[in-house]
């Protein structure tokens, strides 16, 4: 499918619909069953799957709506009857992986780190970057991950205390995220999905390392 360039508001617009998604970081912490978390993300992938192959096969009633809210943010143009799999629907299988995998406040962080992150790269990137990275990015974009991720981060585990292991198992883990959006194209996944992925990891090391020391101390 071909690809289409658009444009920075359009870009702009996508990014804030990233950015509302944080309300699945208080979803997976605050939410005190992880198999009822998983099946509410889970029911939400369904369904924006759904919508999404609606869309391609030009269903009545779903297809103009869907195709009004989100048809020009959409970077490929969908073949007829194709299933589409957006951003959106990375990010909420993202969402279901990491609820299932790690504990909430890893899973948690992991979700802040990618809403914050992705969308700051994208924004800054674009409209400042000067420094040409791999993959037609920019240094500049890159750097805007680590920083707001990282702030972002740190907001979290501080809202909910965290311990300290989990602030540099969180500050370690920013570095290979930021490759995995960086060189989404070689490792043919997408970044919606591996940048939560590789962040929860980091958090779930740090929080079984500082229990841990605990026990031991």
């Amino acid at each position: 499918m071909p690809g289409i360039e658009i444009t920075y508001g359009e870009e702009l617009k996508r990014k804030l619909i990233h950015l509302s998604s944080l309300w699945m970081v208080f979803a997976v912490y605050l939410i005190p069953s992880r198999p009822v978390a998983a099946g509410l993300f889970a029911f939400l992938l369904a369904a924006t799957l759904i919508s999404e192959h609606a869309y391609a096969c030009g269903w009545p009633v779903l297809a103009p709506l869907y195709g009004f809210l989100f048809g020009r943010m959409l970077r490929k143009k969908p073949e007829p009857g194709a299933w589409i799999v957006s951003g959106g629907s990375y990010v909420l299988m993202a969402a279901l992986l990491v609820t299932v995998l790690y504990e909430r406040e890893a899973a948690g962080g992991a979700m802040t780190v990618m809403l914050t992150g992705d969308a700051a790269a994208a924004l800054i990137g674009r409209r400042f970057g000067r420094h040409k990275a791999p993959n037609n990015k920019s240094w500049e974009g890159v750097a805007a991950f680590l920083v707001v991720s990282g702030i972002a981060l740190g907001t979290y585990l501080a809202l909910i205390g965290a311990p300290a292991a989990l602030y540099l198992g969180g500050a370690i883990a920013l570095f290979p995220a930021c490759a995995a959006e960086l060189f989404e194209r070689q490792l043919h996944v997408d970044d919606n999905f591996s940048i939560p992925v590789v962040v929860g990891a980091g958090l779930q090391i740090a929080l079984f390392l500082s229990r841990a020391e605990g026990v031991t101390a």
